[in-house]
């Protein structure tokens, strides 16, 4: 097993010290290879989530609008959840 030496902020270090003395992790280790853990499982998600979105795209073949009606649609979509303002 490999030694991992690290700094942070006192701010951080008391975080991590709250969630062992509260007895979520049994050291400061187990709370580092959780986020580890947790981390990988996010990415791993991630790749999978896009895998799923790249087969949809290619299994939906070649669209017949332009480019510009794509991203306009893109847009308009991104609005309604609240990820565009209206000016873009």
């Amino acid at each position: 097993m490999s030694r991992l030496t690290i700094s942070m902020p006192d701010q951080m270090n008391d975080w991590v010290e709250a969630q062992v003395s509260a007895g979520r992790y049994g050291n400061v280790s187990e709370y580092f290879r959780d986020l580890v853990r947790r981390d990988q499982e996010r990415r791993d998600t991630a790749i999978n989530e896009l895998r799923v979105m790249l087969e949809r795209a290619e299994a939906s073949g070649v669209s017949k609008r332009s480019l510009s009606e794509i991203l306009d649609a893109a847009r308009e979509e991104a609005r309604q959840k609240g990820l565009l303002d209206g000016e873009n």
